[in-house]
């Protein structure tokens, strides 16, 4: 997806950089996205997925010279928004690469509204920034376009399950892995056979995806974080231990295996060794979730003024980033869900039923959501208001460990107590 071409433009948009980088005030859209240095340890990583940070710039360099001297070029748009896009998954940086990206989609749309990569990328962007309905709309439109690509069908299973649509999202898994048998379609069947409670099926199915690709690469170790945090959720910490420890061997400083350390030390009730950890990852990539791991370890280390400093600026930040979203006609980000277990970690419970009614008002059927839901109500206290949302959360069968354990809590503070003693050993099987 992307190519080579020649230099010199890279000296004349060197130059006149500060001209590009503008805003427009009514649209409040950017007109040129430049690439972000990355952090040191990610800017030395090179494999078949981060290329080398040198060559990616170089790609960009070259990319944005062919775009400025061609109006018509889509394939080279194309090309830039596949760019984009892997940065911001190297970088976790997604709200400004998702937006550069988006920019360059649109354009790509605007020429040739069925544009098959256009839409199929418009469809990850809005996914990519928790606009699910929109993802899963323009996956549709991508699949009428071509309905024999299983990467299409890969979104339409991701925006079929935000929403709730577990069956629909059941069948595309099916159509998918029909057409390609790969890491990525395995690992989506692995994820909807957890959410129906299958773990033994979920994690021999994520096996079947690691086994699919080649050790190393960003998304094969990604996958394989995953297949430890099947084995965490099911208590088989040491087998947990091992699929994060081989990811990291496989990929050194790889923020996702850091954090699956980390929370292994928290069990241990190795406190320091777990911040370590979350610590590592977070100076690697920009993701909110260790951060929000961080605060808890901070709480149950004793070190509370720490979780309320850092509790502060992952609100800040999210919000910020939310706020940005917003302003920009582009793209903008959702993290209500996100927001509503930041308040409750600092007993604002008001803010955080707010955040928590926002997501369920756009995605009333997503089993989590309303799981987010019936928890900031029992937090409340308002037992029976939690009661219908937790029935929904559970509707799949559902195992895992964290959604049982307040479905138990919710059934015992409603007076439900054979049904509270019934998660008990479901919970066992977890």
């Amino acid at each position: 997806m992307k190519k080579s071409y020649l230099y010199i433009i890279t000296l004349i948009l060197f130059a006149t950089a500060a001209g590009f980088i503008v805003a427009n005030k009514k649209s409040k859209t950017v007109s040129f996205y430049p690439l972000l240095e990355r952090k040191n340890v990610i800017a030395q990583t090179a494999d078949p997925i981060t290329i080398g940070w040198e060559k990616v710039k170089k790609n960009f360099d070259d990319l944005m010279k062919m775009i400025g001297t061609n109006p018509d070029d889509s394939s080279s748009r194309i090309a830039l928004s596949t760019l984009y896009i892997q940065e911001a998954r190297i970088t976790g940086n997604y709200i400004y690469y998702d937006q550069a990206a988006m920019k360059y989609v649109n354009e790509v749309l605007e020429k040739n509204p069925l544009n098959f990569q256009a839409l199929s990328f418009k469809s990850l962007l809005y996914l990519s920034q928790h606009h699910f309905a929109d993802g899963l709309a323009f996956a549709e439109k991508a699949k009428q376009i071509n309905p024999y690509n299983a990467f299409v069908y890969g979104l339409l299973v991701d925006g079929n399950v935000e929403m709730g649509n577990y069956k629909a999202a059941v069948e595309y898994a099916d159509k998918m892995v029909s057409i390609r048998p790969d890491i990525r379609s395995y690992s989506r069947i692995s994820y909807l056979r957890e959410i129906y409670g299958d773990y033994p099926g979920a994690i021999e199915a994520m096996k079947m995806a690691i086994e699919a690709a080649p050790p190393g690469e960003e998304t094969t170790e990604w996958t394989r974080v995953q297949l430890g945090r099947l084995y965490e959720n099911k208590g088989d910490l040491k087998n947990a231990a091992m699929h994060y420890s081989i990811a990291l061997e496989n990929r050194p400083y790889y923020a996702y295996a850091l954090a699956g350390l980390a929370r292994i030390s928290v069990a241990d009730k190795d406190f320091q060794k777990a911040i370590n950890y979350y610590s590592a990852a977070d100076s690697v990539v920009i993701d909110y979730s260790f951060n929000d791991e961080l605060i808890d370890v901070y709480l149950l280390a004793g070190q509370k003024n720490k979780a309320d400093s850092l509790s502060s600026i992952v609100i800040n930040g999210m919000n910020k980033d939310s706020k940005n979203g917003k302003d920009n006609e582009n793209i903008g980000h959702y993290a209500d869900r996100e927001l509503a277990y930041a308040y409750l970690k600092i007993n604002n419970y008001d803010k955080a039923l707010e955040h928590a009614i926002a997501e369920y008002n756009r995605r009333p059927d997503n089993i989590d959501v309303n799981e987010t839901v019936a928890w900031v109500y029992y937090k409340l206290g308002k037992y029976n208001k939690a009661l219908p949302y937790l029935e929904v959360a559970l509707q799949t069968n559902s195992r895992n460990p964290t959604l049982l354990c307040r479905a138990g809590l919710i059934y015992a503070k409603t007076g439900n107590a054979m049904k509270a003693k019934a998660i008990i050993p479901t919970l066992q099987k977890a």
